[in-house]
């Protein structure tokens, strides 16, 4: 899977953005995952490269793109997405940054009643670098949980609890 361009830029204030779509996997609070792709910014002024799946869910509007395999656009509530996945093969996490970090395995218990295991890379001071530490170390709604097979971008909200697997 690879980052590609839309065929249909947004138009914002006049300026055409340019968009990435990415393969991903949506699951609502209704439901099973559903596989479609996601939209994310070609660019943005933090960094080299598009977007990535986290920033686009982690900025304040309350709604995204996503288009079902199945069917049309929807727009999406980000507070009614319990989780959204991609798979490993798009290139979306910085190495560098993967590899200065420290990794935590966590389980998780989602209100919808399914569990989740995974991966945190933690970005933090060695002294606050604990499970907990990381899941209050901001107030974005979703963060990041990697298996090997794919990244988890689930919204704390729906988390019930986690547990430490370290």
């Amino acid at each position: 899977m690879s980052h590609s361009l839309t065929d249909t830029p947004r138009d914002v204030s006049g300026f055409l953005l340019p968009r990435a779509s990415l393969p991903a996997r949506v699951t609502l609070t209704s439901g099973e995952p559903r596989s479609g792709t996601i939209f994310v910014s070609a660019r943005v002024p933090q960094h080299d490269g598009p977007e990535t799946p986290l920033e686009m869910l982690n900025r304040p509007e309350s709604f995204f793109p996503f288009r079902p395999d199945d069917g049309e656009i929807l727009l999406v509530a980000k507070g009614q997405t319990v989780a959204l996945t991609i798979d490993h093969d798009a290139p979306i996490i910085d190495p560098d940054r993967l590899s200065a970090a420290k990794e935590l395995q966590l389980e998780l218990v989602l209100a919808n009643g399914s569990t989740m295991e995974g991966r945190a890379a933690v970005e933090l001071p060695e002294q606050h670098s604990r499970a907990l530490d990381y899941l209050n170390a901001t107030t974005a709604p979703f963060f990041e949980l990697s298996t090997d097979e794919s990244i988890h971008y689930v919204n704390r909200a729906h988390v019930l609890f986690a547990r430490p697997r370290d």
